[in-house]
């Protein structure tokens, strides 16, 4: 008999056991959700990266060092600038890393019977191929607009 500590939540416990054998995806919706996330992202995300980035970049003025709380926050203020402005392109990325992988899974599985299926390391692959722009291989088709953006996009501006 299993302890009661080790059964898990009381809310979860029927559940049951799945192999995940049955899990079905829509290729169709999975395709179109990528082109609407990429769309989404590049016609209204990107559009204010710059104007948020540029106001990330705003930096407050020296402290006298004998101020020690004004100098802590100061310190504190800039940590959080530095992530909340590596966070909007993270954002922006990771959303259109997103969006390849789907329309990727989408394009190479619309035309498969029922009985082929996407397996874990075929959407970890797409995953992979979508980030590798940015991770320093060519994988962009030519002609075609990357809203993959850096950091130094905006901060070479200031």
């Amino acid at each position: 008999m299993i302890p009661e500590e080790d059964l898990g939540p009381v809310w979860l416990r029927d559940y049951g056991f799945t192999d995940f054998g049955d899990i079905a995806a829509d290729i169709d919706a999975m395709e179109k959700f990528g082109s609407e996330l990429r769309a989404e992202v590049a016609e209204n995300y990107a559009p204010h990266m710059r104007e948020v980035s540029q106001a990330m970049m705003t930096r407050l003025p020296e402290v006298a060092g004998h101020f020690q709380e004004l100098s802590a926050f100061r310190s504190t203020h800039e940590a959080v600038q530095d992530a909340t402005h590596a966070n909007v392109y993270d954002h922006a990325n990771g959303t259109t890393y997103l969006a390849t992988a789907a329309q990727e899974i989408g394009a190479e599985y619309r035309n498969s019977d029922a009985f082929s299926r996407a397996r874990v390391s075929d959407v970890e692959r797409a995953f992979e191929r979508a980030a590798a722009p940015e991770m320093g291989s060519s994988g962009s088709d030519a002609g075609e607009t990357s809203t993959t953006t850096t950091n130094d996009d905006v901060a070479g501006d200031a």
